[in-house]
């Protein structure tokens, strides 16, 4: 069945860096966009970044500049390199597919940022 499974989440201190890995299976990998949203709590999910199969991305206002989203469609694998990390950045992160909808959504992986 389609899966996707979300790694890399943790406890930093501001301005350290996350790298946030998610593998997918069960379907077309290569075919699909995909996206990394993010829900603190207390706070409605809101969209990090998403890439399209061919690698134009964008960002939320709020990451551009600190966070990267990339994909290695060899390995069905998409990554979110997150740096200069900042409290507000604490939250649920999870992979998705889709780019302006939430298709198939995974259980996402914790990310802590404080001092």
């Amino acid at each position: 069945q389609v899966q996707l499974v979300e790694s890399g989440g943790g406890l930093v201190q501001p301005g350290d860096s996350l790298r946030l890995s998610c593998a997918a299976s069960g379907f077309t990998f290569g075919s699909y966009s995909m996206s990394w949203y993010r829900q603190a709590p207390g706070k409605e999910r809101e969209l990090v970044a998403a890439i399209r199969t061919y690698g134009s991305s964008k960002y939320a206002d709020s990451v551009k500049g600190r966070f990267t989203i990339s994909r290695d469609n060899a390995k069905n694998t998409l990554y979110l390199q997150m740096n200069s990390l900042k409290p507000e950045d604490t939250a649920v992160y999870y992979c998705v597919r889709g780019w302006d909808t939430v298709q198939v959504l995974g259980q996402g992986t914790q990310v802590t940022v404080s001092s």
